[in-house]
């Protein structure tokens, strides 16, 4: 993450402290000349589109005393969606119950229900087996719709 976004994703977390919403990612995309920074938003039940604009207000208040990025920019904050993906043992521990497809270093590639997750790792069922996987061997990790 360069100097931009960490100073964004600052303003992002003070903006979305208040409103009960939790930072996932800022990125900067696209063209040097227009440039977009993504913000994506989360919050336990869910992200509304009210909160996204909530936080879009917030966020340009704050982005327009500090002025990190030079230029006119597109700000765009969305939800995380459907099959989000999970990043720390936080995120892990909010969505235990839920169905998961984890990428994991070496080619594997697992899909099961998050059972627990700790500091360290967490358990993943799948079938009738249980794993305990550390999340240093996940290449990527996210939700699985489930119908």
């Amino acid at each position: 993450m360069g100097r931009v976004e960490e100073k964004v994703l600052r303003l992002a977390r003070q903006a979305a402290g208040p409103l009960g919403l939790t930072v996932q990612a800022v990125e900067l995309l696209g063209s040097p000349r227009r440039p977009t920074l993504r913000v994506t938003i989360d919050k336990e039940g869910g992200v509304a589109l009210k909160d996204c604009e909530l936080m879009s207000r917030q966020l340009e208040a704050l982005l327009d005393v500090e002025d990190p990025i030079q230029g006119p920019y597109v700000l765009e904050v969305s939800s995380p969606g459907a099959e989000r993906p999970l990043q720390g043992p936080q995120d892990f521990a909010r969505h235990r119950g839920r169905l998961l497809k984890v990428w994991l270093k070496g080619g594997e590639v697992l899909r099961g229900r998050l059972q627990e997750a700790w500091e360290e790792d967490f358990l993943l069922q799948a079938g009738r087996t249980q794993r305990r996987i550390p999340y240093e061997q996940v290449l990527k990790a996210r939700l699985e719709v489930e119908f």
